[in-house]
């Protein structure tokens, strides 16, 4: 059984696209459902079943997920082990998405100029899936929103930055009081499926102060976007690269100790994989100590 076949199972499962998972693995389409079939070929069962453009496991393919993620994982780990676990091999790596702009370059700067010859794997998503992700060794590590929960056996998390809430307002108004522009001026919500958007729900309650809602949307960067075109103001962590970008917006403090969000790296603690983890957290560390 040949393991690039496994790949491209385990991502077109993953991405529930053949064109997806083409792109990801830099493949045709064609290439893709051609493995997928010849591994269907040799199990001898259906393992996708095809509904328009997207693609869902069948329930044999279900079962032979995991099993099929653990082979490739065993594969990676006996190369790397070949190399100290480091200098050479794949790092797949989850980032959260508001990360892979503010976070994830400088980072990535600094651990290629320690292994110039490191290849990276990126995968994007929502921290508890990333989370997830890195439990059951599909990822090595992830950056992401500190868990609010126990994380995986055999995982660790470490702090890189904290970000506590303030009011991003318009820069016309960054005279007045955060709680006064909270309750008078329109709201723009950050999405309370993540964490910065409880955080920031979890405030409002607990200081009584009714919004007048005008949108919830589930990107940093959008919603500054819109406050800075005067069309409310929000309540968001307080991110980089939303002061980097030029745009017409003024920071408000919260008149008391802010609520704070975590963005660390969580990482298998266990196998030839976790020395380049170590090593990924100490170039991050040196970012944003």
């Amino acid at each position: 059984m040949d393991t690039r076949y496994l790949q491209s199972f385990v991502a077109v499962v993953e991405l529930g696209s053949m064109a997806e998972a083409a792109r990801r693995l830099d493949l045709t389409p064609a290439a893709i459902a051609a493995r997928v079939k010849s591994l269907e070929d040799d199990i001898g069962v259906p393992l996708v079943q095809r509904a328009g453009r997207s693609v869902r496991p069948t329930e044999a393919g279900l079962k032979m997920l995991d099993r099929a993620r653990n082979v490739l994982r065993d594969v990676r780990d006996l190369r790397a082990a070949t190399s100290g676990g480091v200098s050479l091999g794949e790092l797949r790596l989850g980032v959260f998405i508001s990360a892979l702009t503010g976070v994830l370059p400088p980072v990535l700067e600094r651990l290629y100029a320690r292994f110039p010859d490191l290849s990276v794997f990126v995968a994007p998503g929502s921290s508890v899936e990333l989370c997830r992700q890195v439990a059951s060794g599909a990822l090595d590590a992830a950056i992401v929103v500190e868990p609010q929960f126990a994380v995986g056996k055999g995982c660790s998390f470490e702090t890189l930055l904290e970000e506590p809430l303030v009011v991003v307002a318009p820069e016309a108004m960054a005279h007045r009081a955060a709680h006064e522009l909270l309750a008078a001026e329109p709201f723009i919500r950050y999405d309370r499926s993540v964490l910065g958007g409880q955080l920031a729900d979890r405030y409002l309650r607990d200081h009584g102060i009714r919004v007048r809602q005008r949108l919830e949307i589930d990107s940093l960067m959008a919603v500054a976007a819109l406050v800075g075109r005067g069309l409310g103001v929000a309540l968001l962590p307080d991110w980089a690269p939303m002061w980097r970008a030029g745009m017409n917006i003024a920071r408000v403090a919260l008149p008391e100790r802010a609520p704070v969000r975590r963005v660390g790296l969580i990482w298998a603690a266990q196998g030839p994989r976790a020395a380049l983890a170590q090593a990924l957290l100490a170039e991050a560390k040196a970012v944003f100590s």
